[in-house]
């Protein structure tokens, strides 16, 4: 759902170790075009003295301390299921899965925080967000559950 066009070259960045298991298991579902991979990952990168970027990350607690939530830009990444089975009021449903279709309705000059179920896919969207100029991301972590359990009864 991320990379649209099967045709797309694709260059991996994976731990050290795994690049030859993710080739097979993207050639296995039609992406046949991988280019390659960068040997050694991100230390390798790092210590050509290659710039990096980060992306902030806030634990559950941190997230249901900011208070009502009035006024922040919350993004629930998951899939409309999971949504409808349960969500906050103040969050904004834009599932990852059409991240390409909804990328240009954000400010890039807003603060944005994301979220999903758990913590993986929450990352995956800040991180190509920020790819695509949206540079004020944050990462709740944990997921829906977690803060859940966080939030004020």
């Amino acid at each position: 759902a991320l990379i649209p066009d099967i045709q797309q070259n694709i260059l991996l960045v994976t731990e050290d170790g795994k690049a030859e298991e993710v080739i097979t298991r993207l050639a296995r579902v039609g992406y046949d075009k991988t280019v390659g991979y960068l040997e050694g990952g991100m230390n390798a990168w790092k210590a050509a003295g290659k710039i990096v970027d980060q992306i902030q990350s806030i634990k559950p607690a941190e997230f249901a301390a900011l208070g009502n939530h009035e006024g922040l830009n919350v993004l629930d990444v998951r899939k409309p299921g999971e949504y409808a089975n349960g969500h906050f009021e103040f969050t904004d449903h834009l599932s990852l899965d059409t991240i390409n279709d909804w990328t240009q309705e954000l400010n890039p000059e807003e603060t944005y925080h994301i979220h999903c179920a758990g913590g993986y896919r929450s990352m995956i969207a800040a991180s190509i967000l920020k790819a695509r100029g949206i540079d004020n991301v944050i990462d709740v972590a944990g997921g829906y559950a977690a803060i859940k359990a966080e939030m004020p009864q």
